[in-house]
């Protein structure tokens, strides 16, 4: 007997010595991986098989590094490393460490980062109990099942039809919608329909980037949309710059040119010029010719036009009737 209890006892210290040294590599990677990356998912993973987890590795490498862990062990990481350094920016993760979520440290460009994480989303049933994602609706068509089933749809308040022996949905049916609680009914009709209505995979709740937090609905903001964003910011302060007599950086390309606009009107009136005031001037002289050919053009055009509509006329003239008329 004290063989047995020091032999469970020895093999006890080695499975604890075991899991200490597990933890130990987890806190390592998990300091090594946020001194490298300054950029990372806190991501859900519900719903999401550790095979479908592995393809989205694969699918990350050279992009992004996917850790996995519990979350009582993520958040004593971050509190070792906040004792070593209390201002350490990732105390800002703390508050949403919670629920079944995981790490995607990116390297890359994070738009780039969330398109393959939402190319390696898989199809799902709906299983009762479940809250619908989407809103899933039932299309309209021949189902292929008997006309004993009939009595299911209606308990669903579905409008059918028998069609050549089966049972066929007349219209478009709202089954679920985003947020409502899946039922055995429903699960049992789409399970018989062959209908996979969700998509799991790894869904992005929030957003890190070096201390920030923010929202995965702000990578939908491409470089084009800044962009407008920065350019018509810029014109508003101009013209609140403008209106209100201020000399600054942006109102002063605009007062330089209408300074020069008020020189040039002044050189046209004048003898004082310059190059390019003489430019304008020149320009400004040979004005009328210009103009004057399209119109000379136009009208010579229309002489002949002219003669030959009066030729016409003159024709229709002499091959006329002569005033008589069929029977006189």
């Amino acid at each position: 007997t004290l063989a047995v209890t020091q032999f469970f006892s020895g093999k006890k210290e080695v499975l604890e010595m075991a899991k200490r040294e597990k933890k130990k590599a987890y806190f390592e990677t998990f300091e090594t991986l946020t001194s490298e990356f300054s950029k990372i998912f806190i991501v859900n993973c519900d719903h999401v098989g550790s095979n479908q987890l592995q393809q989205t590795r694969i699918a990350l490498r050279g992009k992004a590094v996917v850790l996995m862990g519990k979350n009582t062990m993520v958040r004593r990481a971050i509190r070792d490393m906040l004792v070593k350094n209390p201002e350490h920016k990732l105390a800002a993760l703390l508050p949403h460490i919670k629920q079944n979520v995981g790490f995607v440290f990116c390297k890359g460009e994070l738009a780039e980062v969330k398109k393959v994480l939402l190319a390696n989303k898989v199809a799902a049933v709906a299983r009762q109990g479940a809250i619908s994602p989407v809103t899933v609706v039932v299309p309209a068509g021949n189902t292929g099942m008997e006309p004993t089933k009939t009595s299911f749809f209606q308990a669903l308040n579905i409008t059918t039809k028998i069609t050549k022996g089966t049972v066929e949905i007349i219209s478009d049916v709202t089954l679920l919608k985003e947020g409502d609680k899946v039922g055995n009914s429903e699960a049992a009709l789409l399970q018989m329909l062959g209908i996979k209505p969700f998509s799991y995979g790894l869904a992005i709740n929030v957003v890190y980037d070096d201390g920030e937090i923010f929202e995965p609905s702000v990578l939908e903001i491409s470089d084009e949309v800044l962009a407008a964003k920065f350019a018509t910011g810029v014109a508003e302060a101009a013209a609140l710059s403008l209106g209100a007599n201020q000399l600054n950086d942006l109102s002063m390309p605009h007062l330089m040119a209408d300074a020069y606009k008020n020189m040039l009107a002044i050189a046209m009136e004048t003898a004082f010029s310059w190059p390019e005031a003489d430019q304008f001037k020149t320009a400004l002289a040979n004005a009328p010719a210009v103009s004057a050919a399209p119109v000379a053009a136009s009208a010579g055009a229309a002489a002949p036009a002219a003669a030959a509509k009066v030729e016409e006329e003159e024709e229709d003239e002499e091959g006329g009737d002569m005033g008589f008329g069929l029977f006189d």
